[in-house]
């Protein structure tokens, strides 16, 4: 019997959590929580063999960086992120934080229970790529890396000036790509682009996690 610690701040989504873990015959519900900070505490207390592990849980606090926490000071306990988020940015990121595995929220019981399976039996599961959303009449997979940037840097609120900076390109280059992704989702300006993917989950700003979100820009 494996024991199991669920992270997730939204009440319904634990509570289906709890019942998929709770059908299990090989798996012990050992804490629900709503918190990452809380989550790494209970690591030291209690014996974890598996967590599930959501993004951005309660009071802003970050999953990834909970996940790379627990595996520094508990490397044998498996991790699986999951996550509504479609940011390609988490996919890179839960790979280097030391999760064993992903599984997206979208996706049924059946799918997540094999993510498990496979993941406590020591493989690593990742999917290829995220979920494709929609940003006005674009699809996610049509925005550049480099776009990609600049959405993140608008979804902070960040400038045009502050933009060039971070990134270290010229203002003018930085209105380029802003004025490319206009014409892409016929959205209006650089507010309703940075609101549509926002909604979409398309990329997020998560607490904490100011140095990956550029880490792939050199």
């Amino acid at each position: 019997m494996k024991n199991v610690m669920i992270v997730e701040d939204q009440r319904m989504i634990r509570s289906i959590l709890e019942e998929y873990i709770d059908k299990a015959d090989d798996l012990l519900l050992a804490a629900s929580v709503e918190g990452a900070e809380q989550a790494c505490e209970i690591c030291g207390t209690k014996k974890i063999h598996l967590i599930l592990m959501d993004v951005q849980t309660a009071h802003r606090e970050n999953g990834l960086v909970a996940v790379k926490e627990i595996k520094k000071l508990y490397p044998d306990i498996r991790i699986v992120v999951v996550t509504s988020l479609v940011d390609a940015g988490i996919l890179e990121k839960a790979r280097s934080s030391g999760a064993d595995s992903l599984w997206y929220k979208d996706t049924d019981e059946v799918m997540l229970m094999q993510v498990i399976s496979r993941t406590m039996a020591g493989e690593h599961v990742f999917p290829d790529a995220p979920p494709v959303v929609e940003i006005g009449t674009a699809k996610s997979t049509e925005f550049t890396r480099t776009e990609m940037r600049v959405l993140r840097c608008l979804v902070k609120g960040m400038t045009y000036p502050q933009i060039a900076e971070k990134l270290n390109v010229g203002v003018t280059t930085v209105k380029y790509h802003v004025t490319n992704m206009l014409e892409k989702t016929n959205l209006k300006n650089k507010l309703q682009l940075a609101v549509a993917v926002s909604d979409a989950k398309f990329v997020v700003d998560l607490a904490g996690d100011d140095e990956f979100i550029f880490e792939k820009t050199k």
